[in-house]
């Protein structure tokens, strides 16, 4: 099958009912089109609708092609200043938007986020626009790390897995300051999961961002005592105009993410540095412009 799902490119042609763009925008294209007539997709919660079509999710081809035909209404014209990588990046954004707003983050909260890699990243960056007034970033890797840092990260913490994660979560407390209000779990590792509920401040939120084993342990007893809502995510809904308002307006910087960029003719290439990791490769951009002639 065809794979991508985070990207932006220039409208061609457009239909005969299309009237918001026309051939020459410039577009991020959100990658689920849902059926927006079942009760989820009514109530505005479309991103839990049966029937989307969501791009590279088996059957769906994705659009890492030269061309792709896609739903006007869920095409957003990009501002002059917004580069098509930022474009793209709307899409792990609006994870993080939907994520942060599942958490009701509001300004003077206290937030650990646990794994630094891309949608972590992002998450940071989202939770301090909206208020957060310190953000302990946890993860295994040192690189990323010093990204997260270098992204507005208050305070860094790196994971010992040799240490326990109820000792884990404590040595987090005491480098916070006291507990977060608001844990957002970026790993979907086990540990991680433990250690996040047992961080979590009483009547404060966890919110389930990484996809890890389909079945793990918990201490639900720890949470459910304490009062801690475990809440899920699934992908976004009505997050793409914020995110993009978000960007266009400086409130967040994107930029920093990416960190290596190949052309469509080498998309194996970029693959596998996305796999790898190689050479603190965080964000791969694959362009897919026709080359010059």
């Amino acid at each position: 099958m065809v794979l991508g799902h985070e990207s932006s490119g220039t409208v061609t042609v457009v239909g005969k009912g299309v009237t918001h763009l026309k051939p020459g925008d410039r577009v991020a294209l959100e990658p689920g089109t849902p059926c927006r007539s079942c009760e989820f997709c009514k109530a505005g919660r479309y991103n839990l609708c049966p029937d989307i079509q969501f791009l590279a999710t088996p059957p769906v081809d994705g659009d890492l092609t030269r061309f792709h035909v896609h739903a006007a209404d869920f095409c957003f014209k990009l501002p002059d200043h917004v580069t098509f990588e930022e474009g793209a990046l709307l899409e792990p954004l609006s994870v993080a938007v939907h994520a942060c707003r599942r958490a009701d983050i509001s300004i003077g909260h206290r937030v650990l986020i646990c794994g630094s890699g891309p949608i972590g990243l992002v998450s940071l960056v989202t939770a301090k626009a909206m208020g957060a007034v310190e953000v302990i970033v946890t993860d295994i890797c040192e690189n990323r790390l010093a990204v997260a840092k270098k992204m507005g990260a208050t305070h860094i913490f790196k994971i010992d897995p040799a240490v326990d994660t109820r000792s884990t979560a404590d040595q987090i407390v005491r480098a916070l300051g006291e507990y977060p209000d608001v844990t957002v779990e970026c790993s979907g590792a086990e540990s991680s999961l433990q250690t996040g509920i047992y961080a979590t401040k009483s009547g404060g939120v966890m919110v389930l961002v990484g996809l890890g084993p389909a079945t793990v342990s918990i201490p639900v007893v720890n949470a459910a005592v304490r009062e801690v809502d475990i809440r899920g995510i699934f992908r976004y809904a009505n997050t793409y105009p914020t995110a993009l308002a978000m960007v266009a307006s400086g409130a967040v910087n994107l930029k920093p993410l990416v960190t290596h960029r190949f052309s469509l003719e080498d998309s194996v290439k970029a693959f596998e540095t996305a796999r790898t990791g190689a050479g603190g490769a965080i964000k791969v951009m694959i362009g897919c412009s026709a080359p010059a002639s």
